[in-house]
């Protein structure tokens, strides 16, 4: 019998097949881990938000047309918003698998009797939990600054879990390859503030034309800022419940593929 497998019968016949102790205990260090430096992981987001809110505004908020019935920087809020929850979750899931590989304390997570899923999602739910998080507290700030509309929370809350979902996924499949710091910053700067900026965060992409229009439908970012924003103001570029769909799919398939990489002891073992 091999350790993996010891390690995995002792854990049933201790803990039953699913080891909730060990999986809410690995959930509360990723939610104390963020909480712990609050001013980094959730002041940090929301006075970026400020500063895009601000330039916008002195720059073209009073001059530019109203941008599907509402001003610009109504228009704005939401997307500025989604993008702090979507760019959160993304750096939770992945600072904390490649954090632990550089310091080599990894290993904390990998002798416990905890299987790959456990670990996985409940690294996957802590990096939902900052999005969510950095997203509430965005929100009540932008209220003193912007008289933002709210059609329908229901949207809002689960494009907020659905975005979350997807980069605190995307995180982890990042976490698990990059092995520095360069590596990490690569994925940032040229996935996803790339999709970030061009999903329609700062406009519509109705704006837009030919290939390029077709091209943005591509992009799941796009479906998150879009029914993040319905939520907000009752108005979008798509069809929301095609968007969620697409999410739902490009979350249940980034999960999967995080569950099955670790598993595997992609990148973590020889």
């Amino acid at each position: 019998m091999s350790a993996i497998q010891y390690k995995y019968k002792i854990g049933v016949r201790r803990f039953g097949y699913v080891n909730w102790v060990g999986f809410y205990t690995l959930y509360l260090k990723e939610v104390q881990r963020f909480f712990k430096v609050w001013v980094q992981t959730i002041v940090s987001p929301i006075v970026t938000l400020l500063l895009f809110l601000t330039v916008f505004s002195l720059a073209i908020g009073s001059e530019r047309t109203d941008v599907l019935g509402h001003k610009f920087t109504v228009f704005l809020v939401p997307g500025l918003i989604a993008m702090q929850i979507m760019q959160n979750a993304f750096a939770n899931t992945s600072s904390s698998l490649m954090i632990s590989k550089v310091q080599g304390n990894i290993v904390d997570i990998l002798f416990p009797p905890l299987s790959a899923g456990e670990v996985t999602f409940s690294l996957i739910l802590g990096g939902i939990t900052r999005g969510l998080v950095v997203g509430f507290f965005s929100i009540l700030v932008s209220l003193f600054f912007i008289k933002i509309p709210f059609a329908h929370i229901f949207y809002v809350i689960v494009f907020g879990i659905l975005g979350s979902c997807l980069l605190a996924a995307l995180g982890f499949i990042a976490g698990l390859w990059a092995e520095k710091f360069d590596n990490m910053a690569a994925v940032t700067n040229f996935i996803v503030v790339p999709l970030s900026f061009l999903s329609g965060t700062f406009f519509s992409i109705n704006r837009l034309e030919g290939p390029i229009h077709t091209i943005s439908q591509f992009n799941p970012f796009f479906y998150i800022i879009d029914g993040f924003r319905y939520g907000f103001l009752g108005q979008s570029d798509s069809n929301v419940y095609f968007g969620m769909l697409i999410l739902f799919v490009c979350n249940m398939i980034l999960i999967g593929l995080c569950y099955l990489l670790f598993k595997k002891g992609y990148k973590i073992k020889a």
